[in-house]
């Protein structure tokens, strides 16, 4: 069970509130107050050690309030005392977080010992004011092709992940982080929310080989903590990203994996409270929720955080409130495909769903504008096509067709590519790909520079060159 040592408290022994819990269900823990009801958000701590902490959601009336449980609530039972501790729940900051992993308290998990030179802030702060934040438009290059071609990323801007389970949302992100984290200045903060604890100790172990630790901070609260827990660990990330933007003038990357586990946190603490749930059974708040989240992550003059979430949609159903209510932040959507998952087409990203709000002509030139344009027009060609083909045979189409056809097949594998966060399991080593051979690869492919080649010679490749260590032959397919 997670304790509370480390943390500051705004109360002297003197002057101690004390309460007493009177109903507990489940997470949810009412409690009375002779006098000086706590404030909203103000942490509450009860149980035989003060072992077990609870957060003030709603006064409900001038003695009584309802918190919700940040630990689990075994052996709580009414009657028992309850102190407040004088002030809300807060994040440790500094350069002393470097290279540490932390749980929603603060608390160091990785075994690495106590955490120094720190000072601890609440993790509720207001977003910046509109006058603080900077508009200007950068691109943030990833090394992957089909992201930097078709969804070019925003630096300082939010781009989301979106899939069902297993269609590669985690091993997408991990690469991200591997890639930038090595050439980017900056500080990286990764925030699990409500997954697995061996993807975090694969993503600490992972981080340690590859020597970027001391760049990196890491915060979770997995899936079997109380949804209190899960509900705060994104707040308090974004309290350690401001602290690195605004008094140390990094730029921040900002890894959340998963956003939708956030919102389903937020159902559940919605549910427990008694609120009437809205469409498919999601909070009535959940809007709110997410904006006080997302406007936090935007740039200033000191510096930008740049947000990279995975978001899972449940049912693959991208009308889903939830992942409707996400797309509304992003400036770049990911949209990952079962089907092309199961063609062993990875990143299995959808070419044709996904996009991003940088891919214009004044942001990204014209050159690369048009060339995007010319692939997403040969990809939904080939779309369009693929009935003709199921039903009729690829010989029914008029050559012209059957160019278009070549052409997208060979863009689709060429756009394929080998992560370095998956080398162990695949064999194949891992490619890092700059934009312009990225872009030269492509225009090539277009100009059927590559018709003679068979679609397997740029199948898990990097640069378009690799394609002609293999031999050509008659049969192109």
């Amino acid at each position: 069970m997670p304790s509370l040592e480390s943390a500051p408290t705004a109360t002297t022994p003197e002057h101690k509130n004390i309460g007493a819990v009177t109903a507990v269900r489940g997470s949810v823990v009412d409690v009375f107050f002779e006098k000086d009801l706590p404030k909203i958000y103000n942490i509450l701590r009860t149980g035989q050690k003060n072992e077990i902490s609870i957060e003030v959601m709603t006064q409900s009336d001038d003695r009584h309030v309802r918190c919700i449980a940040l630990t689990g609530t075994q052996g709580l039972a009414r009657g028992m005392a309850v102190e407040d501790s004088g002030g809300p729940l807060k994040a440790p900051v500094g350069q002393g977080t470097l290279s540490r992993m932390f749980d929603v308290f603060g608390n160091a998990i990785d075994q690495g010992g106590p955490v120094k030179d720190v000072t601890w802030r609440s993790v509720h702060n207001a977003p910046p004011a509109l006058v603080e934040r900077t508009t200007k438009s950068q691109i943030f290059e990833t090394g992957i092709k089909v992201i930097d071609v078709l969804v070019p990323l925003e630096r300082g801007g939010k781009a989301g992940l979106f899939g069902g389970a297993g269609v590669g949302k985690t091993v997408l992100l991990t690469e991200m982080i591997h890639n930038m984290i090595g050439h980017e200045q900056g500080v990286s903060i990764f925030c699990g929310i409500g997954e697995r604890c061996r993807e975090g100790e694969e993503l600490y172990e992972q981080m340690k080989e590859a020597k970027v630790l001391n760049r990196m901070v890491m915060l979770f609260a997995q899936m079997n903590e109380p949804p209190g827990s899960r509900f705060r660990i994104g707040h308090a990330a974004l309290t350690m990203a401001e602290y690195f933007r605004d008094d140390e003038h990094h730029d921040v990357l900002l890894l959340v994996d998963n956003i939708f586990r956030f919102i389903q946190a937020g159902m559940e603490v919605s549910g427990l409270m008694g609120q009437m749930p809205s469409r498919l059974g999601y909070q009535p708040t959940m809007s709110t929720e997410l904006s006080a989240l997302e406007e936090r992550i935007a740039n200033t003059a000191a510096g930008a955080i740049t947000s990279i979430q995975a978001v899972y949609v449940p049912a693959d159903d991208l009308t889903d409130p939830a992942a409707v209510h996400t797309f509304s932040h992003l400036s770049a959507s990911l949209v990952l495909s079962r089907k092309r998952a199961s063609e062993g087409l990875f990143p299995a990203i959808d070419l044709l769903q996904s996009g991003s709000k940088m891919a214009t002509r004044v942001i990204i030139g014209q050159q690369h504008y048009e060339l995007a344009q010319s692939i997403r027009g040969t990809l939904a060609k080939y779309e369009e096509l693929k009935d003709i083909i199921a039903m009729l045979g690829i010989e029914q189409l008029s050559p012209e067709d059957r160019k278009t056809v070549a052409r997208a097949r060979r863009l689709e594998r060429f756009l394929t590519q080998p992560f370095f966060t998956t080398e162990q399991f695949t064999g194949i080593k891992g490619k890092l790909v700059s934009l312009k051979d990225s872009l030269d690869g492509c225009q090539r492919i277009l100009n059927d520079e590559f018709a003679d080649y068979p679609e397997s010679a740029l199948f898990m490749i990097g640069s378009i060159d690799e394609a002609k260590k293999e031999p050509k032959h008659a049969n192109k397919n």
